[in-house]
C-alpha cells in the first residue's frame, strides 16, 4: 500500500481535520483516508451522483409542476 505525506498544511485545516476525526471517533490519519477516498471515488451511476449532489441530505426539495396530457399526433392524415 502507498503512503502520502502532506506538508505545509494550514493550521486551521489541521485543527478542523482533528475535530472531524474526533467527531467520527477515528484517528486523523483514518479521517484523511476517508476524505480522500470519497473525493476520488467514481459514483456507481449518474443517479448516484445526482443523489450525492442534490439528494435529501442537501435540503433540496423541488416541487414539480403538474404534467399536462397531450393527445398523440395522428400521423395518418
Amino acid at each position: 500500500m502507498a503512503s502520502l505525506s502532506v506538508r505545509r498544511l494550514d493550521d486551521g485545516v489541521y485543527q478542523r481535520l482533528q475535530q472531524r476525526a474526533a467527531k467520527h471517533g477515528v484517528s486523523m490519519e483514518e479521517e484523511a483516508r476517508r476524505i480522500l477516498e470519497q473525493a476520488v471515488s467514481v459514483p456507481s451511476s449518474l443517479g448516484a451522483l445526482a443523489l450525492e449532489c442534490f439528494g435529501e441530505c442537501h435540503g433540496v426539495e423541488l416541487e414539480l409542476p403538474p404534467r399536462e396530457v397531450y393527445e398523440p399526433v395522428d400521423l395518418d392524415r
